[in-house]
C-alpha cells in the first residue's frame, strides 16, 4: 500500500483560519482544535475509525455561529483527501458502511469518482447537542464531497439521540472512506474507471 498519501493545507478567509494535515495510511491519531468541542469530538472519532492521522487547527467566528467553521473544515478536509489520493491509481473507489451507535443506525456510501454530489437523508426528533445543531453535519458533508469530488450518500436508517446520530454518521463516513481509499493489490497500477480519468 502507498505510504506517502499525505496532504498539508491551509485556508484563510475573513471568517476562518484553518491548518490541516492528513495521512490516509495512518494509525488513527488525531490532534483537533476547531474551537467547537463537539466538532473536535466527531473529527477525532472520524480519524480513529478510518485509521487516518489528522491534525486540525482552526479558528473562526464561532461567536457568531458555528456554520462557517464547520463548513470550512469540511472544505479543507475534502481537499486534503483529494490531494493525498493523487492520481487515484489502484484505489477501490467505492466504499460503504452501516454503522450502529446504540439506538441509531447510519448508512454511508461513497464513490471517489470525481463527481461531487450529496444525498443526505437525516432527521432526528431532537437536533441539538448542547448548542451544536446537527444540521451542520449536512453542511460539513456537502463541503467535504464538493472539494473531494465524491458522490456521498448519507442516510439515518433510524435514530433518536442527536449525539448518537452524528457519531454514527462520522464513524460511518470514516469506515466508508477507509474502504474506498484502500489500494486493490490486483489493480495497483490501474485506474478504477472505464473513462480513463477520475
Amino acid at each position: 500500500m502507498a505510504s506517502n498519501r499525505l496532504a498539508q493545507l491551509t485556508r484563510k478567509t475573513a471568517e476562518t483560519d484553518i491548518a490541516l494535515t492528513l495521512a490516509i495510511d495512518g494509525r488513527g491519531v488525531a490532534h483537533v482544535d476547531t474551537g467547537i468541542p463537539f466538532l473536535d469530538h466527531m473529527l477525532t472519532l472520524f480519524a480513529k475509525h478510518g485509521l487516518f492521522d489528522l491534525d486540525v487547527k482552526a479558528t473562526g467566528d464561532v461567536a457568531v455561529d458555528y456554520h462557517h467553521t464547520v463548513e470550512d473544515v469540511g472544505l479543507v478536509l475534502g481537499d486534503a483527501f483529494k490531494q493525498a489520493l493523487g492520481d487515484k491509481l489502484g484505489i477501490r473507489r467505492y466504499g460503504f458502511f452501516l454503522l450502529p451507535m446504540d439506538e441509531s443506525l447510519a448508512r454511508v456510501v461513497v464513490d471517489l469518482g470525481g463527481r461531487p454530489h450529496l444525498v443526505y437523508n437525516v432527521s432526528a426528533p431532537t437536533m441539538f447537542v448542547r448548542d451544536f445543531n446537527i444540521v451542520l453535519v449536512k453542511e460539513f458533508c456537502r463541503a467535504f464531497s464538493n472539494t473531494l469530488g465524491a458522490n456521498l450518500h448519507v442516510e439515518l436508517v433510524y435514530g433518536e439521540e442527536p449525539h448518537h446520530v452524528a457519531e454514527a454518521i462520522f464513524k460511518g463516513l470514516a469506515r466508508a472512506l477507509d474502504a474506498a481509499t484502500q489500494i486493490d493489490p490486483r489493480a495497483a497500477d490501474l485506474l478504477p474507471s472505464t473513462k480513463g480519468k477520475l
